[in-house]
């Protein structure tokens, strides 16, 4: 068995032993990627301490389970896959499993990872400035005082130490696994320089090398800072107002689906849900990037970790706190962490063999330069340098640190820029990807446009009675829920209109509302209300609305009338496809609204090309034909009533993360707070997140091969070597921290 095989017995064991311990449990879930877990059982089951059980479990393991690798189960168990997930389970019948009941859990929170990243390069840090410090005394204490060697060396092996220790540990765990590293090839040429009594640029190759593992670290801490922050923003505890009024103060983890709870000024709502009492605003820069306090009366949502503002409300629980947006969130950004890009998964697969090559290379050179060139083996003179040293320089100059480096650091600061700003990467692959869209293909309703039908305008039967018509409107609409009704009653309401007393109310499936107001009898609908009985002959001459139009008919006392709704263009939509346009990225609209108020539409925004009338499959046949012209395509729709043609596209991209469970699980890329404006910063970031990988590829492999070229003629000192590589390192990582705090929209 290998290693890696060992390494998955052990996790499986421990979750086998849980099981043995918990007769209760048949089976339990996990995706380790994506932190769920999941128990089953028989029936409703309740277990006493269950969750603090399986949290311990799976604590002790979560290292292991992030490497992925499987085993088989003991006799009695079994270990399948389930998707993403893994099932380890008691050995039962099909008809058995059928009855389980399964429970989400909560991941545990591991303590130690809190702060890791901040205190590993601290660490580091330390290390490599006492390195510095103890380097510079004993090169000092060398020049100055040239009769005690052996002081000079004593500093020189403090500064050793330091440097190594870090590099040390590692190669030191990597062995135990029976592999090597670049660490282990920076130890080697430091023992090797002081073998050859080139102590000061053995301190000179540690400290660099210190330094910029200092570096590193800094650069992926302030990549992930931003999750730690949403973490942070998770409220812990929870005012649940009681039936009879009280206050009950609770943790989170307790609320229940329905439950009232009430929030203050200046604290955070503890759950997604939906406002029943009172007004306020709330800062939701935290989850979505926007800047401006969002509004919230009654009816609207709010959402976990956001910070209301400035009134109390009182809200009711939509959503677990553990199935919050703002841990799907939290859970969406921590799997996009360690999904890589093509491009970085071929410098993992490389870098292993790559350090074993140049290892061997270094030693052929080695015998090459001693037996076929007639170098010295290990002496050195002021004319030349000798085959051992110049295989030292060589092990430097041609390991691959800053190519290692090149392509995660820069996926992982767009990664976490895009958190910051409202646009969520599915990993790696799809920074890498959005980057070679040629082609933007975009749904219309609650892409282009808001989604949301705002009243146009409203007409009367005869003339002149208008305001009658939106007040009989309003006065039945206010007790319906269709979309359109929302947008009556918001304008009827903006506009002052009084509410009618509305008897007898009565909805009409499929075709509209009916009541009596003042004891006369009122009707709202379709047209179709009026192409029946008495009004029929008269009802063929009434004008039709326009094709970018709807329309809702009223029937009442002595009047008839419509209220005329569009659905309202994104302001931003425009400005957005123009600079689509101006980066050469040709945009076609993907509807299944009428040709003539999609083209209406494009012809507003300037869409290079309109499809309207298209059935979900015909979306998905637009998207594959786009692709066989040798498009690069880009689907951005809601994530929902698109997700075929989202599978379909080389890049899915979901509007609405806030509330679209769909777009979350489908989309590679999903624009938070329905801001189409992101996804044009989305593309500008993949686009600069490529150039700047290209730039440190350019920038890490021609060090290499000038180095490794001047070095093969000896014309290279060590300490030169060294601060090539080590160089080119910082220069990398320095590089890709411009992602992170650059203007990339």
């Amino acid at each position: 068995m290998d290693a890696s095989a060992k390494t998955s017995a052990a996790w499986v064991d421990a979750l086998i032993d849980f099981l043995r311990q918990q007769p209760e449990i048949s089976a339990v879930r996990i995706d380790p990627a994506a932190h769920r877990v999941a128990v089953a059982t028989v029936g409703n089951v309740a277990v006493a301490g269950l969750e603090q059980r399986l949290a311990e479990t799976i604590a002790a393991i979560d290292a292991e389970l992030a490497r992925g690798a499987e085993a088989a189960a003991p006799r009695g168990y079994s270990v399948r896959r389930d998707g993403e997930s893994v099932v380890i389970g008691r050995e039962t019948c099909e008809t058995a499993e059928k009855l389980w009941l399964w429970r989400e859990m909560e991941w545990p929170a591991i303590e130690h990872e809190e702060g890791h990243g901040e205190q590993e390069w601290k660490t580091l840090s330390v290390l490599a400035a006492v390195c510095g410090v103890a380097g510079i005394t004993g090169a000092l204490v060398a020049h100055f005082v040239p009769g005690t060697p052996a002081l000079a060396k004593a500093f020189y092996l403090v500064a050793i130490i330091a440097g190594g220790w870090d590099a040390a540990v590692d190669t030191w765990e990597n062995i135990k696994k029976r592999e090597i590293d670049i660490h282990f090839l920076m130890l080697a040429v430091a023992f090797g320089a002081m073998a050859i009594n080139h102590w000061s640029e053995a301190v000179l190759l540690l400290f660099l090398f210190s330094a910029s593992g200092a570096m590193e670290e800094y650069a992926l801490d302030r990549t992930q800072r931003e999750v730690s922050a949403l973490l942070k923003s998770s409220p812990k505890r929870a005012t649940v107002v009681l039936p009879n009024g009280n206050e009950q103060e609770v943790g989170v983890e307790e609320l229940q689906l329905g439950q009232r709870v009430r929030v203050k000024p200046g604290e955070a709502f503890a759950a997604d849900g939906v406002v029943a009492h009172g007004a306020s605003a709330s800062d939701e820069s935290a989850l979505t990037g926007e800047a401006t306090p969002v509004e919230k009366k009654v009816g609207d949502q709010v959402f976990s970790g956001t910070i209301n503002l400035w009134g109390a409300v009182d809200f009711d629980v939509a959503r677990l706190p553990a199935e919050s947006t703002l841990q799907k969130i939290i859970r969406l950004i921590q799997t996009a962490q360690k999904l890589k890009a093509p491009s970085e998964r071929f410098t993992d697969k490389f870098g292993t063999g790559y350090t074993y090559a140049v290892i061997g290379g270094a030693a052929a050179m080695f015998l090459v330069w001693w037996l076929v060139l007639g170098l010295p083996a290990f002496t050195n003179t002021d004319e030349t340098r000798s085959a051992f040293y110049r295989a030292m320089t060589l092990m430097v100059v041609a390991s691959p640190c800053a190519l290692v480096l090149s392509i995660p650091s820069a996926i992982l600061a767009a990664i976490a820029w895009g958190a910051r700003h409202g646009v969520l990467f599915r990993g790696g692959a799809a920074i890498e990807k959005l980057a070679d869209v040629t082609t933007v293909a975009l749904d219309k309703t609650g892409t282009l446009t808001t989604g949301e039908l705002a009243v146009v305008g409203y007409e009367s039967y005869p003339q002149g009675r208008e305001r009658e018509v939106l007040e009989l409107a309003y006065a039945l609409e206010a007790k319906s829920h269709h979309p359109l009704a929302r947008a009556i009653v918001r304008h009827a309401r903006a506009e002052g209109v009084s509410e009618l007393k509305v008897d007898d109310f009565q909805s009409i499936t499929g075709q509209g509302l009916r009541g009596k107001v003042a004891g006369s009898s009122l009707l709202l609908g379709r047209r179709e209300l009026l192409e029946v009985g008495p009004l029929a002959d008269w009802a063929k001459q009434l004008p039709v609305a326009p094709a970018d139009l709807s329309e809702v008919w009223v029937i009442g006392p002595n009047v008839v009338g419509r209220v005329l709704l569009r659905d309202q263009v994104r302001k931003e939509s425009q400005g957005v496809l123009a600079a689509l346009k101006r980066m050469g990225i040709r945009t076609v609209m993907l509807t299944g609204d009428r040709r003539h108020a999609a083209e209406a539409v494009a012809r507003e925004l300037g869409v290079d090309e309109v499809r309207a009338g298209l059935k979900p499959e015909d979306k998905v046949t637009a998207i594959v034909s786009l692709r066989e012209q040798g498009q690069k395509v880009a689907m951005v729709g809601d994530g929902v009533n698109d997700a075929p043609c989202l599978a379909a596209s080389d890049v899915s991209v979901a509007m609405g993360a806030r509330g679209s469970d769909a777009a979350l699980e489908q989309a590679e890329v999903i624009l938070m707070h329905d801001r189409i404006e992101n996804f044009l910063a989305a593309q500008r970031l993949s686009r600069r997140a490529r150039a700047i990988i290209r730039q440190n590829l350019t920038l890490s492999l021609g060090v290499v091969v000038v180095m490794v070229i001047a070095t093969a003629f000896g014309a290279v000192p060590l300490a030169v070597g060294v601060a090539a590589h080590e160089g080119s390192t910082l220069v990398v990582c320095i590089n890709s921290l411009r992602l992170l705090f650059g203007r990339n929209a």
